[in-house]
Formats: C-alpha cells, structure tokens, sequence
C-alpha cells in the first residue's frame, strides 16, 4: 500500500493518537469486570511495519502461591498466543473464490 508521506491509513485515528512517524488506530478495550481488561492498538510504525500492541491487565489472587501460579498460566497462555500470531502470518494468503 502507497501512500504520500503525512497520509493517514484508513483505520488510523489520526489526531493527538499519531506522532513520531507512526500511526495508530482507537484502541479496543475489552472489559471483565473484577478480573482484568485488555486493551488492544493497530500500529504502523514509521518505517512501514504493522504491529498490534496488546496492553494487559490481570487481577491477582491475594495468596503469594496462587498468584505465581496465575503468573505461570499466564506466561503459558501468551506464548501459546503469540505462537499463533506468528504461525499466521507466516500462511499463505487465501485467494478470493
């Protein structure tokens, strides 16, 4: 995708959201109450490259050992996903029937 430099792209929220040659779109807030939130923001950065910034808030038990095992599952669970992002783009792009 070409644009002119100073071009939003259609997604971008343009505003006080883009600055230092990158562009960013609303962020997506998702909400559970009492548990967490996870705000996510599209990004292209000032050399061109797209990256989604994923923000994450977890509630942690008030027990030390339940609270380092919540940590573990979560460092599991976000390689887990960050393997997926990545063994997505790495498939070939479907075409259109």
């Amino acid at each position: 995708m070409s644009r002119r430099p100073g071009q939003h792209p259609e997604w971008c929220a343009h505003r006080h959201r883009c600055g230092f040659g990158e562009h960013r779109a609303e962020p997506i807030t998702l909400d559970a109450p009492g548990l967490g939130r996870v705000i996510l923001t599209r990004v292209q950065a000032s050399d061109g490259r797209e990256h989604a910034e994923v923000r994450l808030t977890v509630a942690l038990a008030a027990t030390e050992t339940v609270a380092r095992q919540q940590l573990m599952a979560l460092t599991n669970d976000l390689d887990t996903v960050l393997s997926r992002a990545v063994y997505a783009s790495k498939r070939p792009a479907r075409r259109a029937a």
